[in-house]
């Protein structure tokens, strides 16, 4: 079978993507595929009209491979392609569109308030940031709307602190969230063809856990996690009912919350197109449930090229 693995890209999460699509690329070969790298570019419409590949493997990362983009022009070549629709990664992509899908349907998240460039530049709403911290309460979460790998994301715990965070998030897109700090254990479950892997928690070696759960080499984890069977229970059907809340498809990885003193569990967002690093999480759960890495690489392109269902 002919595989495009599309990676790289213009995005600031190229080298991770790249890192992605090395390690899916050796995969594919030990499978049998022929398999060719694709480093998107202008001509990469061009690219996979004269490649005509029997399947895209999707292993790209930020704008353009987790916003829909490649996947709503993969659907106008009429080329099966890993991982959920345009639709699902828009929703996914866009942190302050997924929150309201969730709390839609009635899945707890963590309070939060969005504010757009212009209404700072246009409305005045500086003038409503202290407003907005007794509204949710301190210390908050200031990141972009639509960026990944914790990019622009920095922790304020005070009013004084909000408008430089705001300024740092706003280099990165034009609309912000200030979210509501959770002191949580911090865990993912990755979806897998409408079933939960083993839950992982991530363990932050410095003081900001944000940030360095998407940096190689700045947190350890554990999986399975060590939590009781009822709060595992209840994390798995959670992570399920996002998944199908946000419309994804094949799979995805769930990031959530443990409140310490409650327990509560709560989603922060879902990814999409989740990594296959060395170091992801997503080919750490599979390991746990006894899927190696080619097994779950062989299981997303059965996946892609599975007709999609009605709604997709």
């Amino acid at each position: 079978m002919r595989v495009a693995v599309l990676q790289g890209g213009r995005s600031l999460e190229r080298q991770v993507s790249l890192q992605t699509g090395q390690r899916v690329e050796e995969s594919l070969r030990r499978l049998g595929h022929e398999v060719h790298g694709v480093d998107i570019d202008h001509a990469f419409v061009r690219t996979l009209g004269d490649l005509r590949p029997d399947v895209a493997f999707v292993a790209l990362h930020g704008e353009d491979g987790e916003d829909g983009t490649v996947q709503e022009l993969l659907e106008v070549l009429g080329i099966p392609y890993t991982g959920s629709a345009p639709a699902a990664c828009e929703r996914c992509w866009d942190k302050v569109v997924a929150k309201r899908t969730l709390a839609g349907a009635g899945i707890a998240t963590p309070d939060a308030v969005s504010v757009s460039e212009s209404a700072f530049k246009q409305l005045g709403a500086a003038d409503a940031l202290v407003l907005v911290g007794e509204r949710i309460g301190f210390p908050l979460v200031v990141k972009p709307s639509r960026q990944g790998s914790a990019l622009g994301l920095r922790m304020v715990q005070r009013a004084e602190e909000v408008p430089a965070a705001l300024v740092a998030a706003l280099s990165y897109d034009d609309r912000v969230l200030l979210e509501h700090h959770v002191d949580g254990r911090d865990l993912s479950v990755s979806v897998l063809d409408d079933e939960t892997l083993p839950v992982v928690e991530v363990h932050p070696r410095g003081v900001d856990p944000y940030a360095e759960r998407y940096t190689i080499g700045e947190t350890t984890f554990t999986c399975p996690a060590d939590l009781d069977a009822a709060t595992i229970a209840a994390a798995e059907d959670l992570a399920l009912r996002a998944f199908h809340a946000l419309g994804c498809r094949g799979f995805a990885r769930v990031d959530l919350l443990a409140d310490r003193v409650t327990g509560e569990l709560t989603v922060l967002e879902v990814d999409a197109v989740p990594g296959l690093t060395h170091t992801s999480y997503l080919p750490v759960a599979a390991e746990a449930a006894g899927i190696g890495f080619d097994a779950l690489v062989a299981r997303l392109v059965e996946l892609a090229l599975q007709p999609a269902s009605a709604g997709a």
